[in-house]
């Protein structure tokens, strides 16, 4: 069975290849995708991918991700350190989801080191760049299939 899987990117992500290359890696988002897609490909998933600078936008498409999605990768970039809103939409998913962050959060700037959504997810990778993704893919999988 082919899991579906939706990938969902916060604010900045449309400049990815535009932010620090030490944090972030100089991969475009564009480029991000075609990487992940081919490791949900290779773990038999079937990804979508969304990105927004628009918090409401970003809730309202964790509000729907139950239509056409089994699982959620996410990574909503600053909002994650404060958005309550998006922890609400996403308790209202009610989905499996993974964390995923590009950078090693916890150990860059102090108010970086607090997650509002990690207690909702099923398992946080950072610090990993693309590959990251890989493993978030893995954890949510095997969530799916036990």
């Amino acid at each position: 069975m082919r899991h579906r899987i939706e990938v969902m990117h916060g604010v900045n992500f449309d400049v990815l290849g535009s932010r620090n290359v030490a944090h972030y890696g100089g991969l475009s988002l564009t480029e991000l995708e075609v990487k992940v897609k081919a490791f949900a490909r290779a773990l038999d998933m079937e990804p979508s991918f969304s990105q927004t600078n628009h918090e409401g936008e970003f809730c309202e498409r964790l509000h729907r991700a139950g239509e056409s999605a089994d699982g959620i990768v996410l990574n909503p970039g600053a909002w994650t350190h404060y958005s309550y809103a998006i922890r609400d939409a996403l308790e209202v998913a009610g989905l499996p989801a993974v964390e995923v962050h590009l950078s090693a959060v916890d150990e860059r700037e102090e108010w970086r080191r607090h997650s509002v959504i990690r207690d909702l997810c099923i398992g946080t990778v950072q610090g990993k760049g693309v590959d990251g993704y890989r493993e978030a893919l893995a954890l949510l999988k095997e969530q799916l299939e036990s």
